[in-house]
């Protein structure tokens, strides 16, 4: 493990020709790579025949960019040696590659380099490198152990339901994909095909304990150890504050959303106890977050209620988290900024703090990024496929946001469309993160010429 770890580093890490937004990009594509090789050996599927290429680099870009799309059941198809592949890529892929990699580092009681500790913040989204390794460290640990409790209390659930080793396996994979926010299940076997968690929408004990995983997962490291240092809301820092404020608006005004608007449709929430429904209702709402599980049916959902969630999936979680999507404070600082040009000021603020001129820039690009790579894949899948165009555009929010919800048409795409999800996904899990280590690492000169203000018309 040494010699390689000492390859990779001068290879990769420290190259000369790598920063650190190219060193995600490309560990990343390795990652698929490899285990798209991996997933398309006979071993992995049950039948003992290969799925192909195509199949397996879907399935494998899913698992890697924690999104959760997938063409065939990955219970009913792949066996026990395809799902531990499908778990590694998840854990990965949801932690980066490059936390992970650390622990040789740590368990060799090795010396972190500069250079790895500025690709250890770039993923994290620090500004700076104090005390970065001490925060991956404790990320690392509080992952193993949330992901190790998780996997313990659906233990208690599944192995009733399915034997001793049976429901431990369930409760480690659906733990890291819970708290990795990769929405990936191992229900089809038992409840049908495709069915995700629909078979435990009654069951608050299993919903519970996965949405606690979802929500801490989606929260981002820096949140933890600012919460763990501070532990008081008034020390917080408002970056924390504003993940936080912004997190619980999206989740209750998600909630009451979804339990209004589908409370009469008998083909989601409609025919459901008030209970039950307001379980599901919150479960939706933790979901969309870029977990990717279902507790029923998304293509029985109301035009109104696909819109919204195409919203909802495309924000995301919050920077430095498993989570995909454009983030809840990117979010945040666009709607500050637009209440700052509504009120004529030019300067953006947040509880008596200024935004830099910069991050606001910042956070205008990586919207009209995804948004337009959003009308792009889905009015070439509508195209493509004849499909409806909310359909498409839910796959594609799906997709970019890295969230994993379907209204099941992914199963009957085309190999065209297929390939531009894979696109998709890879860009708003790795594209977006490398956008934003780019945007970190840059150094940016001033021009060396002022050219005159230009007078036009907006509006």
């Amino acid at each position: 493990m040494d010699p390689v770890g000492s390859w990779l580093r001068e290879r990769l890490i420290r190259s000369r020709h790598m920063n650190s937004a190219r060193v995600v990009a490309v560990g990343f594509g390795a990652l698929i790579l490899l285990g798209t090789l991996l997933l398309a050996l006979p071993i992995a599927s049950r039948n003992g025949e290969s799925v192909g290429l195509v199949n397996s680099l879907f399935t494998v870009t899913s698992a890697t960019c924690v999104t959760g799309l997938i063409v065939v059941d990955t219970q009913i198809h792949w066996t026990l040696f395809g799902q531990v592949v499908l778990l590694l890529l998840i854990q990965l892929g949801g932690l980066g590659f490059m936390t992970v990699f650390s622990l040789v580092s740590f368990a060799l009681k090795r010396r972190i380099g500069l250079a790895e500790r500025m690709i250890m913040a770039s993923t994290f989204n620090l500004n700076d490198l104090d005390g970065v390794v001490r925060m991956v460290r404790r990320a690392l640990m509080g992952t193993f152990l949330l992901e190790g409790a998780g996997a313990v209390l659906l233990s208690f659930r599944f192995i009733p339901q399915f034997g001793l080793l049976g429901g431990i396996w369930r409760g480690i994979f659906h733990a890291v994909s819970a708290f990795c926010n990769a929405g990936f299940d191992l229900m089809g076997g038992r409840f049908g095909a495709f069915s995700s968690l629909e078979g435990y929408n009654a069951d608050p004990y299993v919903l519970g304990v996965l949405m606690c995983l979802i929500t801490v997962g989606g929260l981002g490291f820096f949140v933890w150890e600012d919460i763990a240092t501070t532990r008081s809301w008034k020390k917080l820092t408002l970056y924390s504050k504003m993940v936080l404020a912004l997190s619980g608006f999206l989740l209750l005004g998600g909630t009451a959303f979804y339990f209004f608007a589908e409370h009469g449709n008998l083909l989601t929430l409609g025919g459901m106890p008030a209970w039950q429904a307001g379980l599901n209702a919150l479960f939706e709402s933790v979901t969309l977050r870029t977990a990717g599980f279902a507790a029923f049916p998304q293509g029985g959902l109301r035009e109104s209620s696909m819109a919204l969630t195409c919203v909802i999936m495309m924000i995301g979680g919050s920077s430095g988290s498993t989570a995909g999507g454009l983030k809840t404070v990117t979010a945040f600082v666009l709607i500050l900024g637009l209440r700052a040009s509504l009120a004529g000021r030019e300067q953006v603020t947040f509880r008596g703090r200024a935004i830099p001129h910069r991050q606001v820039i910042n956070a205008m690009t990586l919207a009209l990024i995804v948004l337009f790579l959003f009308l792009i894949g889905s009015i070439s899948i509508a195209m493509v496929e004849g499909i409806s165009y909310l359909d498409a555009a839910f796959e594609t929010a799906s997709a970019i946001g890295t969230v994993g919800v379907t209204t099941g048409i992914t199963p009957g795409l085309s190999l065209y469309s297929r390939l531009i999800l894979v696109a998709l996904m890879y860009l708003g899990r790795v594209g977006i993160l490398s956008i934003s280590v780019a945007f970190l690492t840059r150094t940016g000169g001033s021009l060396k010429i002022k050219y005159p203000d230009l007078d036009i018309m907006i509006g």
